[in-house]
């Protein structure tokens, strides 16, 4: 019997180690909330990338800076005085994989934006708000196409609220006339939090 406990016990951390669900970010606007739910197995650079920002706030403040009503709205880049902030490197392009696994450019789908380099994508994301998939999944536009690692489960009449923004032209195309900004990013299922076997492992011995 003592020795099954003791299994039992070092086995414990490992099944905790597992996350309980997709991770699932709220996101919170001048114009409303949506939250998002991650695909981290499809596309698991890109998502890792994504919580990262949203773990050290790096979104708040920053606004919608691009908006196309029969396209998508991006933003995650750019203050309300479209002052680019400065992100972290890179991450690469998982689009195949992240199609591969049934994930396309579809409304209400978010993706990494990018420059022409097809790995250059780093803070910036766009929510499609119409079926893109015959324009960005791979291989179009370019032979890499634009990867999908997540969709909007909750609060999509706010998008539609923020794709129907009046823009206009100032230092780039598409800008809202009235600043659409991104007052709060958090993870709101704990899916990442204390699940590693140390953090587990530390909470054991505080019981003890």
């Amino acid at each position: 019997m003592r020795h099954t406990l003791i299994a039992l016990f070092l086995t414990l951390p490992l099944l905790a180690a597992e996350p309980s669900a997709k991770p699932q970010v709220k996101f919170t606007t001048n114009l409303g909330s949506f939250t998002l739910e991650l695909e981290a197995k499809a596309a698991p650079k890109t998502a890792a990338n994504f919580m990262n920002y949203v773990h050290k706030g790096f979104y708040k403040g920053t606004t919608f800076h691009r908006v196309i009503p029969t396209f998508m709205i991006q933003g995650g880049g750019y203050t309300p005085d479209l002052k680019k902030k400065a992100g972290d490197p890179p991450v690469v392009n998982e689009a195949k994989a992240a199609l591969g696994a049934g994930l396309h450019n579809t409304r209400g789908t978010i993706a990494m934006a990018r420059t022409n380099d097809p790995n250059s994508a780093s803070s910036q994301f766009f929510i499609n708000v119409e079926d893109n998939s015959m324009k960005l999944d791979p291989p179009r536009p370019d032979g890499w196409g634009y990867c999908v690692f997540g969709r909007v489960i909750e609060g999509m009449e706010t998008v539609d609220k923020i794709k129907s923004v009046r823009t206009h032209t100032v230092q780039m195309s598409d800008v809202p006339v009235t600043d659409v900004v991104i007052t709060d990013a958090q993870e709101v299922n704990g899916s990442a939090n204390n699940t590693s076997p140390r953090a587990h492992s530390k909470a054991a011995k505080k019981k003890s």
